[in-house]
């Protein structure tokens, strides 16, 4: 719990300089796959110089199409279950390691960063994600209030925090 609350503590830029050096340690890419962040992860990684060491590339995959295309998601997992769901949240983490081979390491995330688009099983502020770490995957739900911009930033603080979490846990 007390590194929980370390990491909590960090900024993201600040995230993004110790989950460069653990994926580093290790000699892991990583790559990400977007929707209601549109890149901002991407953005974040890339924001540290020297990220091509350890970022391999970003899918912004934000219409149904895209994860379709891009990462491989099933139409039918989408249709059956929404774009904002775990089976497409852990399709997407699989689908950016299938499809960035020196990738060992995938953060996902798929939301309604709002204002409008949500519903009451999926209000606004609904992100789902999925991390795929050496072969094993974890997906996760949480809400976050605030308006869009609010939304977009704790979606990536938290894909950033819970992906070092990870790699410090192996």
């Amino acid at each position: 719990m007390q590194l929980k609350k370390a990491l909590a503590d960090h900024d993201t830029p600040e995230l993004v300089v110790v989950l460069a050096e653990l994926l580093q340690k290790k000699g892991w890419m990583l790559a990400t796959a977007e929707s209601c962040t549109g890149g901002l992860i991407g953005a974040a990684c890339t924001d540290l110089a020297g990220s091509s060491a350890w970022f391999e590339r970003g899918f912004i995959t934000y219409s149904n199409e895209a994860k379709t295309e891009l990462l491989g998601v099933d139409a039918g997992v989408i249709a059956a279950n929404g774009a904002v769901s775990e089976p497409v949240a852990r399709a997407m983490a699989t689908g950016a390691i299938a499809h960035s081979p020196p990738s060992r390491v995938a953060l996902a995330v798929t939301g309604v960063a709002g204002p409008t688009g949500g519903t009451p099983d999926k209000p606004v502020g609904t992100v789902w994600f999925g991390w795929s770490v050496d072969g094993a995957v974890r997906t996760e739900r949480r809400r976050f209030d605030g308006d869009r911009a609010t939304v977009r930033a704790a979606t990536v603080h938290h894909s950033l925090q819970t992906l070092v979490e990870l790699l410090l846990a192996r």
